[in-house]
């Protein structure tokens, strides 16, 4: 029977939390056009990951494992995602809308001869086809849109799907394929501080821009604090806008907008931030937007859910006092 096949990234030996919210997607589709679910591990000890899969209701893992994957290659990955969707019959094939995930796929829809639907945020069944809702144009409109040819690939963005444990029990099975050489091989990954959030998988994110000031001044040093000490305060990742990490003010791992990251969290607090369209792109599909700026005219207001217009310096130490009262009656 023909299958829906979903792609996973391992990362450091686990799976990225973005694979469960589309392992619950595969397996929604699935039921309503008819398909069973694969999911495709792929890489150096793949196998130790092969359980997870079943836990939220996908009925079949395939775990390549390969010495040309043992280093992340794309060239390989790619091969191994659409070589496994020739011999499962994939109809549908998806996977997390990160930066490994928006590459991969569009290799191996040039590969499979096929279209692929980026960065989804919703989807829909229509008459047996697939319609998916993405992102155009930095975020200004919301595009429906159909893949006419096979097999059906798309991405999609973290947080679009609350993961649902669905436990069935799964057949596992080692494939073995005929991988090309790599042409190009990751060597190493530069990843941030550990137990530090990850902005493309929070819930909760903090996050400021040029407005915080320079960090190496000492308005700016007592901003930032402010800043992590509220993100720490509520179990939120910090993030930044692109001249925050251009600057050096932050790491480029926290940049999020049209040419950084993309998120989608419960709760995005915009701290200085004038709300260029660049970084509307980047997170203007949060659930609620609270925005701080003192500008009252400032572009940000038109997208929050939420505004106060004050300074940082004032508006920062007041919110964390509220916070530790709230926490305090806890």
């Amino acid at each position: 029977m023909s299958t829906i096949l979903v792609a996973t990234e391992i990362r450091q030996g686990e799976l990225k939390s973005i694979n469960i919210e589309v392992f619950t997607a595969a397996v929604k589709i699935a039921k309503e056009i008819n398909l069973t679910t694969t999911a495709l591990l792929s890489g150096k000890n793949a196998a130790s990951l092969a359980e997870i899969p079943a836990k939220y209701g996908i009925e079949n893992t395939v775990v390549v494992e390969d010495a040309k994957l043992e280093k992340y290659s794309p060239d390989c990955y790619a091969a191994a995602i659409a070589e496994t969707a020739r011999q499962k019959d994939a109809k549908v094939i998806l996977m997390g809308a990160t930066y490994t995930g928006k590459d991969l796929m569009s290799r191996a829809a040039q590969i499979l001869d096929t279209a692929l639907a980026q960065d989804c945020t919703a989807y829909r069944v229509e008459g047996g086809a697939l319609r998916f809702t993405r992102p155009m144009y930095a975020g200004k409109v919301r595009a429906e849109v159909r893949v006419a040819s096979s097999p059906v690939m798309a991405t999609f963005r973290a947080k679009t799907f609350k993961p649902e444990e669905n436990p069935v029990t799964a057949k596992v099975e080692k494939l073995t394929l005929s991988l090309p050489e790599p042409l190009t091989v990751l060597e190493a990954i530069e990843t941030a501080a550990a137990g530090k959030l990850d902005v493309s998988e929070a819930d909760l994110i903090v996050s400021g821009g040029r407005g915080m000031k320079d960090p190496n001044t000492p308005e700016g040093k007592e901003n930032w604090a402010n800043l992590e000490k509220l993100a720490e305060l509520i179990g939120a990742a910090t993030g930044c806008s692109r001249p925050v990490s251009d600057d050096g003010w932050r790491s480029h791992d926290e940049h999020i907008g049209q040419t950084g990251k993309t998120v989608s969290p419960l709760l995005y607090i915009s701290c200085a931030m004038s709300g260029a369209i660049q970084h509307l792109a980047g997170m203007s599909s949060s659930k609620c937007i609270v925005a701080i700026n003192k500008d009252p005219e400032a572009p940000i207001f038109n997208a929050a859910d939420y505004g106060i217009v004050g300074d940082i310096a004032q508006v920062l130490p007041a919110m964390i006092e509220e916070v530790k009262k709230l926490k305090a009656r806890d």
